[in-house]
């Protein structure tokens, strides 16, 4: 954990944030150091697994549905 001179409520008060997002950042920092803060556009590794998840499960979702789509329509084409 990183000490200084100044009390966490005027860090807070100066970031314009609560002083509980300052300690939940200690925490993630103590955690977990290397990937705490990923940064703009970057996830850490469970996030990005979860997100490539996420784009396949809409991928087959969509194929899913439009071979619905077609097995109803040839299934109405041969009555």
């Amino acid at each position: 954990m990183q000490r200084g001179d100044r009390a966490v409520t005027e860090i807070a008060r100066d970031l314009g944030v609560r002083p509980t997002l300052l300690y939940r950042w200690q925490r993630e920092l103590a955690a977990d150091a290397k990937d705490a803060f990923p940064g703009k556009g970057k996830r850490k590794p469970e996030q990005e697994r979860l997100h490539q998840l996420e784009q396949e499960l809409k991928r087959v979702t969509e194929e899913r549905d439009i071979l619905k789509k077609a097995l109803a329509f040839f299934s109405k084409s041969e009555r």
